[in-house]
């Protein structure tokens, strides 16, 4: 009977890998010439894509009578985390009689 090569683990690990990378290494290049040779992609050429619109976001926002650089950019990133993009294009404070701002103040103990 044939007696193996090695018995060392550490070497038959380190050929299996090696024929398993060469291997997905070939696949790559494959998978890269078909999609160089495919004969359905279509011949037109691609118009560029317009730039994406930019919606303007009214939020109303109560902010101290002075527009620090620190307010305007804390109000950025309370925008941009809720998922709203766009420009501020000006920041002024809220109108809020003392019965509206009474009924948020219950509604939010609950």
């Amino acid at each position: 009977m044939h007696q193996p090569v090695t018995t060392n683990p550490f070497i038959i690990m380190l050929i299996n890998m090696t024929v398993v990378f060469i291997v997905l290494i070939a696949l790559m290049y494959l998978i890269k010439l078909i999609h160089y040779i495919d004969p359905t992609k279509p011949k037109a050429k691609q118009e560029p894509t317009p730039a994406p619109v930019v919606q303007e976001v009214a939020v109303p926002v109560e902010v101290p009578k002075k527009n620090d650089d620190e307010v305007v950019a804390a109000i950025m990133a309370a925008l941009s985390s809720i998922g709203e993009y766009g420009t501020v294009k000006a920041i002024r404070p809220i109108n809020r009689e003392g019965w509206k701002q009474s009924g948020r103040v219950q509604n939010m103990n609950f």
